[in-house]
C-alpha cells in the first residue's frame, strides 16, 4: 500500500479479537467463576477442631471472600450473591459480612490464597513458555503523616502495597505472586518467583526490566533452562564473575541488540496483566490493617486468574479440570 505524504511508512501492528469467544466467555463468566471458584476452595482443608466455639468452615470463608473482592458489592449487598452460590451448593452456609472481613484479617488466609493462585493457572501449563516479571503499587485507604519543614505545613500521603507478579505472556495467567511494603526493592524477589513457576511450567524465556538486571537473577533464569531478557544497565560489563550465562548475554545484548530486544518486549504483557487487574477489581485497597490488605490484593489477583482461565475455556478450549 502507497503512502501519502506526511505518512509514515510503519504500520500499526494491530492484533484480532476472538468477538464470538470473547462475548460468550463475557456473558458466562459470573456463572463459571462462581463453579471454579467453588473446585478450587474444594481443595482447602479445614483445620481440626480442638475447642470453644465451632469455627466456621474454612473453604466456605475463602470462597465469600474472594467473591466478594469479584463482585466489587459492599459486604451488605454481597449478601444477595452468596444467596444464589448457597442455592448452587457451593457453600454449606451464608456467612455474616462482618465473617468475610473478620477471615480476611487472618494470616493464615495469606498461604491458602497463594496457593490457590498457584492452582488456578495449572490450566493453561500446556500453553506458556514465555513469562514476564514486573511489580506494580496498590494504594491502601491508611495515610502516612509527617511535617514538611521546607514548606512548613503538614502532609497526607496514602501507604501503598506494591505486587509483584511473574506471569505468562500469551494469556497473561499470574503463575507466582508476592505482595510488599512500598520500598522493597523489585530484584530480590525474581528467584523465588521463577522457582515457583518452574515447579509447574515449562519456562523458555523471562523478560524482564533493568531493575532486575544482576549476575543472581540470569543465573538463576538460566538454571531452569529458560533464557533471561533483561536488558544491561549502561554501568554493566561483561565480566562473569562467575557467571557464564552473564557474559553470554552481554555479548548478545551488545552485539545483536535488535533481536534482543524483540524478546525483551515481550514484557510489555505483564504491564497489561496490572492494567487488567486494577481495571477489573479496582487499584484500591479497602481493607483497613495489614493482613487484609495483602489478602485483599491477593484475592484481586486470583479473581483475575479464574477470569483468565475462563477466557481460555472459549478461545483455546482449555479443559479447566486439567
Amino acid at each position: 500500500m502507497k503512502c501519502e505524504e506526511g505518512e509514515s511508512n510503519d504500520a500499526r501492528i494491530t492484533y484480532a479479537q476472538e468477538w464470538p469467544a470473547y462475548n460468550k466467555a463475557q456473558c458466562r463468566e459470573k456463572p463459571l467463576f462462581m463453579y471454579l471458584l467453588s473446585v478450587l476452595c474444594n481443595n482447602i482443608e479445614q483445620p481440626s477442631y480442638k475447642f470453644g466455639r465451632p469455627t466456621l468452615s474454612l473453604s466456605d470463608m475463602v470462597f465469600s471472600s474472594v467473591f466478594k473482592v469479584y463482585t466489587m458489592y459492599s459486604g451488605r449487598r454481597f449478601t444477595g450473591d452468596m444467596q444464589i452460590a448457597e442455592e448452587k451448593g457451593y457453600v454449606d452456609k451464608i456467612p455474616h459480612f462482618n465473617s468475610v472481613f473478620n477471615y480476611l484479617k487472618k494470616p493464615e488466609m495469606t498461604d491458602v490464597l497463594l496457593n490457590l493462585i498457584h492452582l488456578s493457572s495449572l490450566p493453561l501449563a500446556s500453553v506458556e513458555r514465555d513469562f514476564a516479571i514486573d511489580a506494580t503499587g496498590f494504594s491502601t485507604c491508611n495515610y502516612v503523616r509527617w511535617f514538611d519543614h521546607k514548606f512548613g505545613k503538614k502532609v497526607d500521603t496514602k501507604i501503598w502495597l506494591k505486587l509483584h507478579v511473574m506471569c505468562g505472556v500469551k494469556t497473561n495467567i499470574v503463575t507466582s505472586a508476592i505482595v510488599t511494603d512500598s520500598k522493597d526493592g523489585d530484584s530480590p524477589f525474581l528467584k523465588y518467583m521463577v522457582k515457583e513457576t518452574a515447579e509447574k511450567f515449562n519456562i523458555n524465556e523471562v523478560s524482564a526490566d533493568k531493575a532486575y538486571s544482576s549476575r543472581e537473577n540470569v543465573t538463576e533464569i538460566d538454571k531452569y533452562g529458560a533464557t533471561p531478557y533483561i536488558p544491561f544497565r549502561s554501568n554493566a560489563t561483561g565480566k562473569s564473575r562467575g557467571s557464564v550465562v552473564w557474559r553470554r548475554m552481554f555479548n548478545y545484548f551488545q552485539w545483536k541488540q535488535k533481536e534482543f530486544m524483540e524478546h525483551y518486549h515481550k514484557r510489555s504483557n505483564v504491564e497489561t496483566t496490572m492494567h487488567m487487574i486494577k481495571a477489573k477489581f479496582g487499584s484500591n485497597l479497602k481493607s483497613k490493617t495489614r493482613t487484609a490488605q495483602t489478602n485483599e490484593l491477593l484475592a484481586k489477583v486470583l479473581c483475575h486468574n479464574i477470569c483468565v482461565v475462563i477466557q481460555e475455556m472459549h478461545e483455546l478450549g482449555i479443559n479447566s479440570s486439567s
